[in-house]
């Protein structure tokens, strides 16, 4: 039977309560998961250690495992890793860098061999761009690389520099782009712009040092394989090797909280990861060590590399290793970036330590040149006599090392003499 409704009774609202009720459904509630406990957890502490500028618990955070864990946090931590100062306390060199327009300023002698790498970028990620946006990614990539260079023409630009930038491109705000970028060039991977590739080479001769500290037999297995498989990987901070964006700007957490030799422990742990295969392919096939050795292994267990690594670095410290003392320049960013001392360097710092740095490679070469002529002319040294062209020859570095301000102390200069001596008296041998 049908009924009829009456017209609803009014409410009277001030009979209830301004905040709504919440029914309690015990039934379709669900536990707080604790992994997402866990990781809002990790994001306050990172977010405190950014605000106090802790950056001992950064670096502890940025090794634990998924790193500074989003972009939104990296935004925040990476810039305070790269010693990129507030407005507040901007240096005078960098606020004229800021306001110069980099278009004015007249173009870097590697513009060309900038624009053929930026025209292969964005190969990997990311992948949901039309040939619009992907154009127009790569012209930001482009003016982003250019404009550091002329602001900083004494750098030299190397390939798969764009892979290290194409990062920094898709996980800061462009206002911070490029402090970032001239920080990281000049305080991180300094050594891999200046005019030739030794002080790379000399940082991957720690390579073995590590492996011989910590694991002999595989040092041992891999003696006859130069250690120019990690070259990629370490000139590139990875980035060239590792195809994921996710992957990679996770890396990047540790890689600038930690100190720039980290790079090199990183890739000793991956090297360690493969012992197994690495041992059962002979010894005397370098070439096909090369082989499996220059390829990251996949999949890519990066938490456990991480982790590994850390742990080959507090085992084995970089000044304890064979190679530490003479093979790397005083200048390198390898010492300069040890300790918390890197987070407060400026650009001028890092100005001045390229400066050294391209003094001591003429040093060298000047010396290379003179073990040379000593080789070529081994009956005119002879009949000169060797006592005299060591002390003609001990003149002429004291006389250098003199001139070149600020280089050096006592000890590296009587490092520079016996190199020098080292030479000469091979070029009396042969």
């Amino acid at each position: 039977m049908d009924m009829m409704l009456g017209p609803e009774p009014e409410t009277n609202t001030a009979d209830f309560d301004e905040k709504p009720i919440k029914m309690e459904d015990p039934i379709d509630e669900k536990p707080p998961d604790p992994k997402d406990e866990a990781a809002e957890q990790k994001k306050k502490e990172i977010l405190r250690a950014c605000k106090t500028r802790d950056f001992a618990a950064l670096r502890t955070l940025a090794a634990s495992p998924g790193g500074f864990l989003t972009d939104t946090i990296r935004q925040q931590a990476w810039p305070l890793l790269l010693g990129i100062p507030p407005p507040s306390d901007t240096k005078p060199e960098e606020e004229e860098e800021e306001k110069e327009d980099w278009k004015s300023l007249p173009p870097h002698k590697d513009e060309s061999q900038v624009q053929l790498d930026v025209n292969r970028a964005f190969v990997y990620y990311p992948n949901d761009q039309n040939d619009t946006q992907l154009s127009h990614s790569k012209t930001l990539l482009s003016t982003l690389i250019i404009r550091t260079l002329r602001h900083h023409p004494y750098l030299s630009y190397f390939q798969g520099y764009h892979d290290i930038c194409q990062v920094l491109l898709l996980t800061l705000p462009p206002a911070l782009q490029p402090a970032a970028l001239a920080h990281l060039s000049l305080l991180r991977i300094r050594d891999f712009m200046l005019p030739n590739l030794h002080p790379a080479i000399a940082q991957l001769r720690l390579l073995p040092d590590i492996l011989r500290s910590s694991d002999p037999e595989l040092w041992q297995h891999l003696s006859s394989t130069e250690p120019f498989f990690a070259l990629s990987g370490t000139l590139t901070m990875y980035a060239h090797d590792i195809t994921s964006l996710g992957e990679i700007t996770r890396l990047f957490d540790v890689l600038l909280a930690r100190d720039p030799v980290f790079s090199l422990y990183l890739f000793a742990a991956i090297v360690r990861s493969r012992r197994g295969e690495l041992l059962d392919i002979p010894e005397d096939e370098p070439e096909m060590l090369h082989s499996v050795l220059s390829k990251l292994p996949q999949p890519l267990d990066l938490e456990g590399l991480i982790s590994q690594a850390v742990e080959l670095e507090r085992e084995y410290p970089p000044e304890g290793l064979r190679g530490w003392g003479r093979g790397i320049s005083r200048w390198s960013v390898l010492k300069t970036g040890r300790g918390e001392g890197i987070y407060r360097q400026g650009l001028e710092e890092g100005r001045e330590a390229f400066e050294k740095q391209v003094r001591e490679l003429e040093w060298r070469e000047r010396v290379a040149r003179v073990g040379e002529v000593v080789r070529r002319n081994r009956g005119v040294v002879r009949g000169i006599g060797f006592a005299v062209l060591v002390a003609v020859v001990g003149v002429v570095v004291r006389r250098f090392v003199h001139h070149q301000s600020g280089y050096g102390g006592h000890g590296e200069r009587g490092g520079m003499l016996e190199y020098v001596m080292g030479l000469v008296g091979r070029g009396w041998v042969r």
